[in-house]
């Protein structure tokens, strides 16, 4: 499979073989949904906690004598059917966290790159200069590409700092280290750019170990 590989300002450089193990496998559409189910449960705090009726201010003596008010019983202000109780089976923390083995993972963004590549997805730049952090150059290099108003994902090296300060604050653009790609981020964006062809041969290296 083939793709095309741009230069900065849009032109057409020229193509690239993508390596078949990588962006032409067999999507396996369950596993990608047990991993990113996984990866985001794993994102999620687990903070939500609401007051139980021995947590609530009130109680201690009870509100009225048990018979001849005509009321229905009541042995505490803070009981659930009160206003400003306590809250019945109300959600308390808990760890939403699981393992998800790396052979998994592995697989599973091979799926997902293999389901964009196969869509024509995979945008491939010869290199991006950015001496300094400015935001215009990125935004004029998605315009050039034609995939400007798009939810994008830009694949770059570890130390490219300035790409990454200047796209950070771009609509619709994820930025990721080729080091922490996961299938999630290909999948939750449309098209797929790699900051440079040596991109290509380090996915390829991640997947493979």
């Amino acid at each position: 499979m083939k793709t095309k590989v741009f230069q900065q300002n849009g032109s057409v450089k020229g193509e690239i073989e993508l390596p078949a193990d990588v962006f032409n496998a067999e999507v396996n559409e369950p596993l990608l949904h047990q991993v990113i189910t996984q990866y985001l449960a794993n994102q999620r705090q687990g903070t939500a906690k609401t007051k139980g009726r021995s947590e609530v201010s009130g109680g201690g003596r009870k509100p009225w004598r048990q018979k001849g008010t005509g009321r229905a019983r009541a042995g505490s202000n803070t009981s659930p059917i009160w206003a400003r109780g306590g809250k019945a089976f109300g959600p308390d923390p808990r760890n939403y966290f699981s393992n998800i083995p790396r052979k998994l993972r592995k697989l599973a963004l091979v799926s997902a790159l293999s389901s964009r590549a196969g869509s024509e997805k995979i945008i491939i730049i010869d290199s991006i200069a950015c001496e300094i952090p400015k935001t215009k150059t990125m935004v004029q290099l998605f315009k050039d590409l034609a995939v400007e108003g798009k939810k994008n994902l830009l694949i770059i090296e570890n130390e490219e700092k300035n790409i990454y300060l200047s796209a950070r604050n771009i609509k619709n653009i994820d930025i990721r280290p080729v080091q922490e790609l996961t299938a999630y981020d290909v999948m939750r964006n449309e098209n797929i750019i790699f900051g440079n062809e040596k991109l290509i041969a380090k996915v390829q290296e991640a997947v493979a170990k």
